[in-house]
This record gives structure tokens, sequence and C-alpha cells, in this order.
């Protein structure tokens, strides 16, 4: 048996062929010749390319067992920049013998079965030489499988370790062995590349599952010979292609080749030449990254003298860009930061000692340090920080800049961190932010770059987090929140979730203010811990018990995690059964606005949001604005691979007129990638308030003390957290967030103190003003940019670096020049008064002007030589301006001159070019630029000119010239040229806008190529050669100097004495141009007459409905009446909602003829005048039978104008050479005593008769009329408008009336080229009945039908037009609007006045019906002789109460508390009795007002209302038979009792004091009574709160249970018996019943297990012997 094994492994081991895989014979140097080409540039030949070439011979020899020698011998290199293929490589002769010892220095490398190890080199070999060498082993790296013919592998590579897939063939006959490989780049297991300014993008993968817009692969080829003792290579092909395109790839890409050739010459038996030079491990075949980090690919820079280079680049800038921006200053800031980056620290302390005196200097210097990015810049800016040698505003702003543009490596880090913990910035809250924030920024900057992010950095924010919570210091809590935020480190997830209100009372305790920002920094973790974060976000989501606001952030936070459909179902589910309206309302808006969007980058949340839509219906859709809710847009081209988005979000947790907080963002889409651009979220949940309320009384203690002692009795009764007033802003940038700002009201105190009375600023003002009118000013300001800088670094297969890269700098430049003139000449200590009695003028030059270049390459970047694909867009602008101002404050004169100033021949020009570029490091300046399209001569077309100018002296003329527009296919370019002119008559310029290209769209007709080639765009300015225009005028002049101007420019042909005084020629003036109007006036007299016929009548209706809306009473019925009436009609438009909108249904489908209709239409569409029975203001028209002819008499009157006529003058002329005049005049003047404004715009230009004429007068309080005439003289046409308000029916309403006798035709086209935009089915929903109405009149009133609903009735000359139930989002004060409201007199103040109504909440009671503050209505049973709470502040702070009862006569009773005051309203002997603290106020001394608070007392209507909106309370009135209660605006949400919340959520009405949501309003109402201390309490009430025990025996889950309420029941006290009971319905806790509660009064807070009815108490009698 043994023999038998034997000869088996002996056959096997016979049987094995040598090893297959290439190998070099030891004593043997094996030749090669190796040529390396790479290629950038377009795909399509006769397009320029840039590359370079590397050649020579390759000589490998075996030193040792596994390791090999490796020397380069003959090596040569190449330049390309020229037309592919017709132009040919140029050597690089000096560069080539630079190299040279690096080159041809042996290297060492480990080579096993085909696989190259480690590689060992001298030190004197540079990285990028080293790289050269990685890509010849490269060819080498082979992993061949003779069991297999094809296989794929992750193979180890220059690129790193990518997916390569093997192809064997073997030729028998020819005794070759072929093989391919083919490496795929876009499927690496770890692939190298360096990404620089790409940290705050993220990856768009939806948008790049069809399109990417980066691909790469590798293609070898070998051919191979078996011989004795391995394989030997006999010729490597490979052939590299990486393809870019900012776009979709069927937009056209851009690509680098790669050609490499490795053929072996012969065999040779000599050594390699030896070398004394130390070998030292270099690392593996896998790329390493050089200098070409640090090196800019727009331009190589020899260094020689690192300060003279900067201290020439400073001098250049600072000399070039006083006057304007040099068109090379953006290139020359990318040079300065190119050296900078090269020099140490000490360079440039060095470079600031000698700069830091020089201001000019000093400002360029500190704007490039930071953008280098270098340990050492950020360094410097340390040091120079905590040195002091900075200004505020210079370390602000250096450390922004830092911050984001210096590498974040453990060494700046560290230096961020000892900036953190610096006294100087700790007690700066500004500087603070900055550092802070810029400490996580930089950590999530480190983190981007590592698979494994350190922890360390992240443990001392968290530690003095810990610490801050623990101190419960809330601001630095919120801080350091925002740090986590930015850093976005996974170990922090823990820190963040802790502050939750989920994990426990320890962060339930903390204000709601943490809550909301650790959601918010939760929301920085969506994308890359999604899981983690869904699950956290929807549980704070689904827990109601917390607050409404955290659950809509959680929201916000789950939408941010993509989720999946089963997540938004969840969600849909979830709001289906949402008690909390504002929650719902977010919910759902969210869902529906992403449901909307068209884009396909989140595609699959769009699909999940439009079935949860689906699932939800449109019940929703019915919340009025004052919901929360969200607001998404956005828009992608898949083509162009480009888009942007918006989204705002709307928090509110009460129906407030301010939100709780605010938040947009916006979000772009470009080439692949995603960005947050910017975020800016604004909180107001405290400002309303702070600024309103009176802070002297809220902060009593005492009056705390006894507000608390009388609401102690209610069960359990809880207050609201009060937040501090605050009002918050933040703004991010790039997902990161860069500044922040609390505002209380301590802050805002002190910034107005400090603004009005502080003399520093006082001071530094009147220094200003000094030195501006004596001295004048001249400030040069430039301000350079590096806007963008983004680089994405690869290695290729020829070992060297490729580049993608974007770069945009900027330079600004602005000179401010003033210099004054005074006359009389004002002296140095010139007292502010005598200003008013000098004339000023101040000529002023201002000259700005900008410069921006944006580069985009691709190609090879490396410190010795640059190879690229260019495409550079230079925008230039330069806008010179010379004016001068004169001011006389005596003569009431100011004047504007804008005089000529030399323009240059572009004031903005664009030029955009591609070009190919080569260039090395030993002759930088003998680049080699080749344009992408071959210049070549271009075929003479003549030019063509087609013109349309307009004959008018005042017309601009508009020429457009067309030359050179040809395509030539020979060129393969497209190109033409456009110039557009327009003259611009009035001022004497032509404006010119050229546009040129020529592009490769010939070639293929797609967005990549369109953008290859050359665009220029430019504008221009000059003057017209024939119109010579000197200067421009504006001159405004008041009172009389207006007066005069009035008359030098209205009537010229008037010949009136100049010795006559000036308002006596002005009443001549005015007279004749009335008398020259009186025709086109008499026909608008006719129809106002008409007009007030066909009203006239209803004057005495108008009257008697004002007078019967004088009742409270009455008008709330009214009200009631109206409202029900609406409420039937639904939903539907065709449905009947009141007698008119009935009637309008009726017409539209009924068999009535619709001339009946008509009519019944008209007699219900009456309009009655308030303002019938005033007078109108004007003694002229005091004998007037109607308003019109009133102002008919007012236009025509020829009286005197008096002194007390306010007049303005305004004119504005353009001076020309020839002294014609040319220009307008606008002239206008009040008239007090008529109440009228008159203007007039007319012409300059003799012989020019068109005019504008407009005349408005204020008839009465109640109506407006204005009339505008223009054309010649004012005569040709007229419109005439009149605002007035009535009443329709019993409602309130307002109409706006316009009448014409002509109108211009074009007028008349834009009507009706308007009406046909007017959406389709916004006509559909209005009812439409034909009326006999006017044909030169439309007319629009506005019917407030109900509080919260208006009517719109448009009468046009075709029909009437009436639309139903417009909704309004606030409602409306009608009893003010239809008895005491006068619209046209004191404007602000009854705005304001209506406003404070409109948003006031409403409480009152009829009879016992009860509607709450949220308008809910529910029937009541008041227990007698017990208070109830009504209303009451339940904040801490407990502002006011408002108390009720009935007395044994059901008389009501109202005992309001607030700020140090009782005050007792209540009925006796059919008189209302009020009673402040217990003494009695008649009512003749009303009203009263509190001596230190703002709280009044005064009669209104048939009661008496308080007045406290300081205190929170806008109203509380209190009549003979109801009440009603009015809180602010900033109180809703904050109010208890049985009016509820005022939070608009009418899900969530019955409320108890300890905040449990009841079922039934017995049980809500019982809850709120103040219970009696003992039976001899002087209130009569004995009742009290308990839990009962039900009196059956329940099974709780098969267990014999005892069960007691959870829900206060009324029960009477000890000692008394029940008189009146009542059942009510009420939760129970159930317990085992061999087991009793703890704690009786602990039961309140337990779970509900069942409801069931028992007996409360309502009325007690009490023995003798009662406790």
């Amino acid at each position: 048996m043994r023999a038998v094994v034997l000869a088996l492994a002996l056959a096997f081991v016979s049987g094995q062929s040598p090893v297959f895989a290439p190998d070099f014979a030891a004593g043997k140097t094996y030749v090669y010749e190796y040529e390396a080409f790479l290629l950038g540039g377009l795909p399509e030949e006769g397009l320029a390319r840039a590359g370079l070439k590397i050649k020579s011979k390759v000589m490998i020899r075996n030193d040792v067992q596994n390791t090999y020698l490796l020397k380069l011998a003959e090596p040569e290199l190449f330049e390309y920049s020229g037309i592919w293929p017709n132009d040919a490589p140029i050597p690089a002769t000096k560069l080539t013998e630079k190299l040279a010892p690096e080159l041809k220095n042996p290297i060492k490398f480990e080579y096993t079965n085909g696989v190259v190890g480690r590689i060992h080199a001298p030190e004197g070999i540079s990285t990028l030489v080293l790289n050269i060498y990685r890509g010849i082993l490269n060819i080498l790296q082979l992993n061949i499988k003779k069991t297999h013919n094809v296989y794929d592998l992750q193979e180890v590579g220059t690129q790193g370790v990518c997916k390569t897939l093997y192809s064997i063939t073997e030729d028998i006959k020819a005794e070759r062995i072929h093989l391919t490989k083919t490496r795929d780049m876009n499927n690496c297991q770890e692939k190298i590349m360096k990404d620089i300014g790409l940290a705050y993008t993220e990856k768009c993968d939806e948008g790049q599952q069809d399109n990417k817009n980066l691909r790469g692969t590798s293609s070898f080829t070998y051919t191979l010979k078996e011989d004795a003792s391995g394989v030997l290579i006999l010729k490597a092909d490979v052939i590299e292609l990486i393809q870019f395109s900012p776009f979709s790839e069927h937009s056209g890409t851009a690509q680098m080749e790669t050609k490499q050739s490795l053929v072996f010459l012969e065999i040779q038996k000599d050594p390699l030449p030896s070398t004394n030079a130390e070998y030292h491990h270099r690392g593996s075949l896998k790329f390493e990254f050089s200098t070409e980090l640090l090196q800019s690919p727009l331009q190589l820079i020899k260094i020689t003298d690192l300060r003279v280079q900067i201290k020439e680049l400073l001098d250049h800038l600072v000399t070039h860009n006083v006057e304007s921006v040099n068109a090379h200053a953006p290139l020359k800031f990318l040079e300065l930061i190119q050296i900078l980056r090269a020099a140490r620290y000490e360079d440039l302390v060095m470079s600031w000692d000698e700069y830091r005196q020089m201001s000019s200097h000093r400002r360029w210097l500190l704007d490039a340090i930071p953008v280098t990015g270098t340990p050492a810049a950020l360094r410097f800016i340390k040091e120079k920080f905590l040195a002091n040698e900075l200004h505020v505003a210079e370390e602000a702003q250096v450390l922004i800049a830092a911050v984001h543009m210096v590498s974040a490596t453990t060494e700046t880090i560290k230096m961020m961190e000892t900036l953190t913990v610096d006294k100087k910035v700790l007690e700066s809250p500004v500087l603070r932010e900055i550092v802070l924030l810029g400490y996580g920024t930089m950590i999530f900057r480190n983190c981007a770059e590592l698979a494994v992010c350190p922890a360390e950095y992240i443990k001392p924010i968290q530690e003095r987090l810990d610490d801050a919570v623990a101190k419960r210091e809330t601001e630095k809590i919120i801080l350091l929140i925002k740090v986590l935020g930015n850093a976005q480190h996974p170990a922090t997830l823990k820190s963040i979730t802790k502050l939750m209100p989920i994990h426990g009372t320890a962060a339930a305790s903390l204000p709601i203010r943490v809550h909301a920002e650790a959601i918010m920094a939760l929301r920085n973790f969506a994308k890359k811990e999604s899981r983690m974060v869904q699950q956290l976000a929807l549980q704070l989501y689904m827990d109601k018990d917390i607050h409404p606001e955290l659950r809509m952030l959680s929201c916000i936070v789950l939408f941010e995690t993509r989720p999946s459909m089963g997540l938004v179902t969840t969600l849909a589910n979830n709001v289906k059964t949402e008690k909390n309206l504002q929650v719902a309302s977010f919910t759902y808006s969210h869902m529906k606005s992403l449901s909307r969007s068209p884009s396909t980058i989140q595609s699959s949340v769009v699909a999940a949001c439009r079935v949860a839509i689906n699932i939800l219906g449109p019940k929703l859709d019915r919340l009025s604005l004052r919901y929360s809710r969200v607001a998404h847009v956005d828009a992608y081209n898949s083509s162009l691979m480009i888009g942007a988005s918006a989204t705002a979000f709307y928090i509110n947790d009460a129906a407030t007129i301010l939100p709780r907080s605010v938040l947009a963002k916006t979000r772009a889409f470009l080439a692949g990638a995603a960005a947050d651009v910017l975020e800016i979220g604004v909180r107001t949940d405290g400002l309303q308030e702070a600024l309103l309320k009176n802070p002297e009384f809220i902060d009593n203690a005492d009056r705390i003390t006894k507000m608390k002692r009388v609401i102690k009795a209610l069960s359990q009764w809880r207050s609201m957290s009060i937040s501090k007033p605050l009002a918050s802003i933040s703004v991010k940038v790039l997902g990161q967030e860069i500044a922040f700002a609390n505002i209380d009201k301590a802050m805002i105190e002190q910034a107005v103190a400090w603004a009005s009375g502080n003399s520093i600023i006082l001071e530094h003002g009147k220094h200003a003003l000094r030195a501006l009118l004596l001295t004048g000013v001249n400030v040069q300001y430039a301000k350079p940019v590096l806007a963008t800088e983004v680089r994405r670094i690869m290695p290729t297969a020829a070992g060297l670096p490729m580049e993608l890269s974007l770069h945009t700098a900027a330079v600004a430049a602005a000179v401010v020049e003033i210099k004054p003139k005074t006359s009389p000449p004002l002296p140095e200590d010139f007292n502010l008064g005598r200003l008013l009695e000098t004339d000023i003028q101040l000529e002023t030059e201002v000259r700005t002007s900008f410069a921006m270049n944006t580069y985009a390459v691709m190609g090879v970047n490396t410190a010795i030589l640059q190879a690229a694909l260019v495409s550079r867009a230079r925008i230039n602008y330069t806008g010179p301006a010379k004016i001068t101002a004169r001011l006389n404050i005596k003569e009431g004169d100011f004047k504007i001159e804008v005089l000529p100033v030399p323009l240059p021949e572009n004031v903005t020009s664009v030029n955009i070019e591609t070009f190919a570029v080569a260039r090395d490091i030993e002759d930088p300046a003998a680049e080699i630029i080749t344009p992408l399209i071959p210049k070549k001569d271009l075929p003479s077309i003549s030019s063509k000119v087609s013109s349309m100018i307009v004959s008018s002296a005042e017309s601009t003329s508009l020429e457009t010239l067309e030359d050179d527009v040809f395509k030539s296919n020979k060129t393969k370019a497209r190109a033409f040229s456009k110039r557009y002119c327009v003259k611009y008559v009035g001022v004497g310029i032509k404006a010119c806008f050229k546009v040129a290209t020529e592009n490769a769209a010939s070639i293929r007709d797609i967005a990549l190529y369109r953008m290859a080639g050359q665009h220029n765009l430019s504008l221009s300015l000059t003057s017209i050669e024939s119109q010579e225009i000197e200067r421009l005028e504006m001159e405004v002049k008041v009172g009389l100097k207006a007066v005069e101007s009035l008359i030098e420019q209205i009537n010229r042909s008037e010949e009136i004495p100049d010795s006559a005084p000036v308002l006596m020629r002005l009443n001549k003036i005015l007279a004749s141009n009335r008398n020259s109007s009186s025709s086109s006036s008499s026909s608008s007299s006719k129809r106002s007459s008409k007009t007030s016929s066909y009203s006239s009548s209803s004057s005495i209706s108008s009257s008697s409905s004002s007078s019967s809306s004088s009742s409270s009473n009455s008008s709330r019925r009214r009200r009631k009446n109206l409202s029900s009436s609406r409420s039937s009609s639904g939903s539907s438009k065709t449905s009947s909602a009141s007698s008119l909108a009935s009637l309008f249904s009726a017409s539209s489908s009924s068999s009535l003829s619709s001339s009946r209709a008509s009519k019944q239409v008209i007699s219900l569409l009456k309009f009655h005048k308030n303002h019938r029975k005033q007078g109108v203001p004007s003694s002229a028209a005091s004998n007037s039978n109607s308003s019109a002819s009133s102002f008919e008499a007012i236009y025509r009157q020829n009286q005197l104008p008096s002194r007390e006529t306010e007049a303005l003058a305004v004119i504005f002329r353009a001076v020309r050479a020839d002294e014609k005049k040319q220009g307008y005049i606008v002239t206008a003047y009040l008239d007090k005593p008529t109440a009228r404004v008159h203007m007039v715009i007319a012409s300059l230009v003799r012989g020019n008769n068109l005019k504008i004429c407009a005349d408005g007068v204020l008839l009465s309080k109640h109506k407006v009329t204005a009339k505008m005439t223009w054309g010649v003289e004012c005569k040709q046409y007229d419109i005439m408008a009149t605002a007035e308000t009535g009443l329709v029916g019993p409602s309130p309403a307002a109409r706006l009336r316009m009448s014409w006798e002509t109108l211009p035709s074009d007028l008349k086209r834009f009507g009706k080229m308007m009406y046909e935009y007017i959406p389709t089915k916004f006509l559909s929903d209005l009812i439409q009945a034909k009326s006999p109405n006017n044909t030169k009149r439309i007319s629009f009133t506005i019917v407030a039908s109900s509080e919260r609903t208006i009517d719109v009735i448009a009468k046009t000359p075709v029909n009437t037009v009436y639309n139903k139930t417009v909704s309004l989002p606030i409602s409306l004060p009608l009893d003010e609007i239809t008895s005491s409201l006068t619209p046209f007199e004191d404007v602000p103040d009854k705005v304001h006045y209506v406003f404070a109504k409109a948003l006031a909440a409403e409480c009152f009671s009829i009879n016992d019906s009860l509607t709450t503050f949220n308008n809910r209505t529910y029937e009541i049973k008041m227990v007698p002789s017990c208070y109830q709470v009504l209303a009451q502040d339940s904040t801490e702070e407990l502002k006011f109460i408002v108390l009720h009862k009935r007395d044994s006569k059901e008389q009501n009773h109202i005992n309001v508390k607030i700020a140090d005051i009782d005050i007792d309203l209540y009925r006796m002997n059919n008189e209302v009795i009020v009673k402040v603290n217990s003494m009695e106020i008649p009512l003749t001394s009303l009203p009263y007002q509190h001596p230190k608070a703002k709280i009044d007392i005064r009669q209104s209507g048939n009661g008496v209302s308080v007045y406290a909106a300081s205190h929170g309370l806008h109203e509380v009135y209190f009549d003979k038979n109801t009440w009603r209660i009015k809180v602010v605006d900033w109180m809703k949400g904050k109010t208890s009792g049985l009016c509820g919340k005022a939070d608009g959520e009418v899900r969530q009405e019955y409320r108890t004091p300890n905040g449990r949501l009841t079922k039934n309003a017995v049980s809500f109402t019982h809850s709120w009574i103040l219970p009696a201390e003992s039976c001899r309490d002087t209130t009569e009430c004995r009742l009290k709160h308990e839990s009962v025990k039900l009196e059956k025996k329940v099974n709780i889950h098969g267990e014999e249970s005892r069960c007691y309420s959870v829900e206060p029941v009324l029960r009477c006290l000890p000692g008394c018996f029940p008189v009146k009971t009542t059942s009510v319905t009420v939760g129970f806790n159930c317990l085992p019943a061999d087991s009793t509660p703890q704690s009786m009064s602990s039961i309140f807070e337990s779970s509900v297990d069942l409801r069931e009815s028992t007996e409360a108490h309502l009325a007690c009698s009490c023995t003798a012997q009662c406790a």
C-alpha cells in the first residue's frame, strides 16, 4: 500500500508545471522600451488636447531572491498642447535634464508570483518620480491562474484595489499566451482619491443611477511566452480612459486617455551600475500623493525668494486695484495664495511685521492667509489673535475663513481646541460662537476624510455639555448642542439623545428650547445614521404627551432620513386619528408638498407621499393658514444633472399672528452631488409677549402668591412652563451652522437705550458729520474672495495624478470721494442748528468695479509639469458715477445732478473660453496655449443691419446688428455674432449689448459641446453724438419754491405778470386749468348725479341700520343668524348660503327669465351709504345734493389757495449743450381746508402738451374720491374712482367704483388680455347674472357676511359676478366695523384697532351655552354659588384670572384678578355694579384708570368692559345678560379654564386643570370649579373635588377589581348632604380587590381603565355642626 501511495505522489509532482507567472531570471538584465502618453480633451479629432509623454528604456534585473532592480535609461519628457492628431508633442528638454538624475537612479521592488510587493528607493527620489516608477510596475502586476481562463478578482494597482477581469487564451502554434485584463475603476474596494472642498456635499445616488459623471476603466493586453523560469512578457499595451462630464453622459463627456506600451527588446548579461545610496521602504504599488495637494492647477510658480515674491505680489495688487479692479486681479490673488501655501509660520510672521502698519497691504494679507488652508496659516491666526494684534472685525473674518479652509488634521484640530478654552474667546459671545461652531466644523471635515473618526476630538465638548446640563446653563447647552450638530460625530448621538424628552425626567425638565435644538442637531445625522435617527424621531413623533413643536420637528427629521413607504404610511395612519391639528396640518402639508415634486431626486419618498395623501384624503386641506404648514418646491433637469429645491417650515403651536418658528432652506444639485446651500431659522416664541406685556406687576411676588392661593384648590392644577421671552435667528451655510443670535427683552431695551441716549454714538455721529462737511471723504477699499476651490485628484495608470477642479476668485473695489462746499462757510466747531441756514453742496464721485475669474480644469497637475484642458470664465464690471447733491433746508430746495464721466469701452463683459495648456516649472512663462477650436480664416459675410426707430424725441430707438454669422463644417465650429443697440434719447446714452460665440455644436449638438469654445458678452454705454447731454438733474422743491415751479412749468403760455404774488399767480393758472377741463368734467358730473339719485333712497334704511347695530346683543344675534345661514351651505359652490346666494343659484338653474332674475339681483345688491348723513368737510360744497357733486364743486372751485397749502415739486431734466429743455416735472399740493390732493405730471419740452392730472378728495370719513385725466392738456382721457363704506342688507360692506368717458385703445386691449389669463376654474366658481349695468363703469363690493367670510360682488359692463363665501384667516370685528369705525379718519390707528380686535381670541356665553376661544360651543350647567375659572394665564406668571359664578338668583357674577386689584362685575337692581378691591365705582365715574398698570374700566354699549392688553386680557365685557372675554394674540395657547387654551385645537377642548383630556362637557365643567375650604366659607360653596369609588365590582383581565375615579368628582363637604345631583361619566383606574391605592392624591395621575357614570353633587345643605 505504501508503494502505491509513493508512486501516486511522484506522478503528481512530476505532472506539475513551473510557476505560471512573470519572472526575471537571475544574472540577466531584461531591457524593455517603455512609452506613456497622457492626453486630455474632447474625444473628437480636430480639437485641441493637452497632455504629456514619457519615453524611456526600462531595465530590470534580479538583485536578490524576490527583489529586483528597475532602472530607466535615456528618459525623455514631452509636452503636448495642440490640435489632435495633427500636432506632435514638444520635447521638454530642460525638464528632462532636471529630472534625469532621479529618473536614472534605480529603485528596488519585491516581486513574487507576478505580484508587486514593497518598493524601496533612495531618499533623493521624489514622490513624483517614484509614482512614475509605480506606473511601470503596474504593468507587471499579474495574478495569473493556470486553471482558469476567465476569472475576476479585486486586484491591487496604482489606483487602489479594484475589480479586475482576466481573460487568457493560448496560441499553441505560435507558442504565445495572450492575456487581457480589464479594471473597472467604478467598482473598487479601496479607491485612491483625494477630494478637497467637497466635505459639505453628498453624493446624489438617485441622480447617478442611470448616469454617472465620472467613469473610468483600464484595459491591459499582454503577449506572454513561457520559458524555463516562468513567463516572459514580450509586449504589454495599456489603454485607460477616464471620462467626466458636469452633465449626464448623454450631454457629452471630456476624457483623459492614458496609453502605455512596454515592449521587450533584449536580455543583457551586464549588471546594472551599482549605487551607494541607502534604500528605504517607500510604500507599495499604490499611488502616493505629493505636493500636488498644495499645487494649484492654474499656474506653475517657481519659488526663488519667498519674501520677495510675496512683496512683489502685494505691491502689484495694492497698486493696480486703486481706481478700479484690474482684470488680472483674481488670478494674481490666486497666485498670492499659492505662494503663501509654501510659506512657513516664520515667513508669515515676517511678512506681517512688515505690512501690519500699511492698511491696504494688511487687508490683502489677511484676506489671503486664511484661505491658504495650511497649518502654518492657522497657527499664525491663532498667535496674532491671542496677541491682540487684530481688530474685532478682522478676528471674526479670519476665524470664519480659517475653520472652513484650513486642512482638518490632528495638528489643526488641536490648535482649535486650545482656542475654545481661551479666556479671550470665552469672554466674547461672538468669538465664542465662531470658535466653538468652527471647532465642530473642523471635526466634521476631518471625519469626512476618514473611515473611522477618532472620538478623542469630541470628548471635550461632551464633557462641557454634561457640566452645563448639571448646572442648568441653558444658553451654554444650546451652543454645545449646535457644536455637536456641526461635528456630526457618531459618538455624539448618545449625548444628543440624552437631551430629548424620551429619556426620563432629567431631560423632560429641561426647557423646550433645549429639546428643540437637540432634535434639530439629530437632523444632521439623518443621512449617515438613518436607521437610528428614524427610530428616535418616530418615537418622538408618536409621543402625544410632548410639546407639539417637538413632534413637528421630529417630522422634519423623519423626512430627512428618506423614509420608506411603510414608514410614511405609518405617519399617514397616525394623522388620521391625530387630535392635535397643528401636528396633523404640518404632517399632511409636508406629505402633500413632497407628493407634488416632479423631480427624480427623491422619487421613492415622493411615491410614498402620494400614497399617503390618497389614504388621508382632502379633509385636512380645509385647515386655515393659522395652522402649521410645510411648503416645498423643486426642479431638476436630468439631462443637465442640475436642480434646486426650497423648503419652508412654518411651525405654530397656537393660532397667533407670529409663528413659533420659521425655517427655510435651499438645496442645490449639480454634477451628481447635492448640498444644503443656505438655511435660515427664526424663532419668535416669546418676543411678542416680551414687548407687549407689563413686567412691573408680573414679577411681583406678593401678587403671584395671592393668585396661587386662589387656584390652589383646583385639583392637581399644573402651570405651563414659561419660556424665556426670546427671539432667535440661526444661519447655516453648506449644512454647517455659522452664526446664531438670541434676542431677549433686556437686550432690546439695552440696544434702544444705547442707540437713543448713548453719548459715544452721538459724539461719533457729530464728528462724522463735521468731517463730511468740512474736509470731505476719500475712501478706497478692495475686497478679494476665494469663492470656490473644489478639487478631486486621482492617479492614472501611468502613475501621474489627474485632477478635476473648479476655482473661483473675485475682487471687488470701490472708491468714494466726497468734496463739500458750504455757503456761508462753516466754522470747525459749528452747531448742528446752523445747518438750517446753510446751503450745502456735496460733490460725490463713486467708482465701483468688480472682476471674477472661474476656472474648470481637467488634466495632469504636478509640481513640475501641468497639462490640462481649461475652461475659463472672466467677468468684469466697471461703474463710475459722479453726483452733485445740493441741500438748502431754509429755501426748501434739494437738487441732485448726475455729471458725465469717462466710461470704459465695456461697462460689463463676460468672456468664456476653453483651451488646452501645457507648462513646466523650468520655463513657466513659455506655456503652450491652444484654443479648443482651431482658429481658421472665416468666410467673409456682409453684415446685416436691421433697425427699428420710433420718431419721437422722448422715445428710445432700437437697432440690431448681425455680423459674422456662419456655420462652417470645414472647421467643425458653429459661430455667430450679434449686437443689439438701444438709444435713450432722453438721457443721451446709447447702450449696446454684443454676443459672440464660437462652439463645437456642429460636431454634436449637446450641452457640453455648446459650452466648449469661446463666448463673449459685453455691454457698452456711449454718448449719442447728436444728443450731447451735459448733465442729468433731479430737483425737489417744497413750499413756496414748489409753487413757483408750478407757475413756471404747468402753463407757460399764460401771460401773468411776474410782479404778482406767488399764490395769486398760482390761483390764476389753476383756474385756467379748471376751466379748460370743465367740458370733460361735466359728463362725469352727470354720471355722478345719476348715481347719487339712484342710491338716495337708501339713506333712511342706512341710518336705521346704523342705529340698530349699536346694541351688542342684537349684533351678536345677527352674527349668529348669519353664521347659521352660512353653515347650511356646506362646501358646495352651488348650494345657497344666504338670500343673496340663493337668488343667484336660482337664477342659474330655474326657468325664470333672465330679466326678472336681474331685477331681483339688483334689488338685493342695494348698497346703502354710511356717509349720507355726514356733511362734506368743505364750505364750497355744503349745499351740494350728492357726494359726487361735492367732489365736482371742490374740483372746480376757484378760490385762492391759502398759505396752509403744502406743495411739492420734483423736476427731472437733462441739461443739453444746445440749451433745449428736456425732462419732466411732477408737482403736487395738499389743500387742507378742502382735504384735496392735486398732482400734475408734465413734460418740459416746449410744444409737448401731454400731461397727467390727478385729484383726490376726502369727502367724508366714509368716502374718498379720485379723478385722473391725461392726454393733451389733460383732456383726452379720464377715469374716476370712488371708495366708500356702507351696508348691503344687514352686513357691512366696502365698495370701489370706477367710471370713465374715454379710454385709450391700448388700455382696453390690455384689459382683455388680462381677462384671458384668469384661470377657468376661478371663473367657473363664480355665479353670474345679467343686469342692466352702466357700460362705462366697474364696481367691486366686498360684503362682510360673517366674521370669517366675505362675499365679493363685481359689476362690469357685461354682467354682475358674485363669489360667495371667501374664507378669511382671521375673524373680523363686525360690531366695531358696523357701528364705530370711520375708515378714512386716523387710518393707522383704525387699522391697528381692527387688527387687535380681529386677532384677539373671544369666549362668550349666551344663557347656558358657552363658546370657547376656539369657537367651539357646548352646553354648561353652572353650579350655583361656586366660582368657576373661565380663563386664566396658565403660565407660572399668572398674569390674570377671570372667575364666574351664579348666585341663588341665577345672576352672573364676574371676578377679574389682575395686577394688584380685584374687579367684581355683577348685576343688582337691573344695573351693572363695578367694584375694585371691594370699593364700588359708580358708572358715572367711569372710565377708571389704574394708577400704575395699563388697566382701564369703561362703559361699552349696555355694559362695562375691562381692558388690560399689556397683561394678556384684551377685554372682559359684562352686561345684564351676557359676558365675553377676549385675550390678546400673544396669550393664545397659554390660557386655561372653561374658555380653553385658544390654541385652535378644537379636538382637545375639554382639558382639566391637571392637563388630562376628558370626554364630556359635564366633567370638564366641574373640574374648573373652585371648591370650598370649609362649609363656613363666605362664598356659600359647599363642594369639593374627590376621587370616588365605583360602587359595583368589575372584572379586569379576569380579576376582581376595585375602581377609583381618576377625574375629580364634585361631592359635598363633610357635614353636608346633597340636595341636587347629576350623573357624570368619568374615567376609572382599577386595582385588585384586595389592594388599596397608596395615596388618593396620586390617583389623579393614573391611567384610565374604563369609563362609567357616577353621581356628582351640585348643591349641598350643611348641618350646624359641620366642620
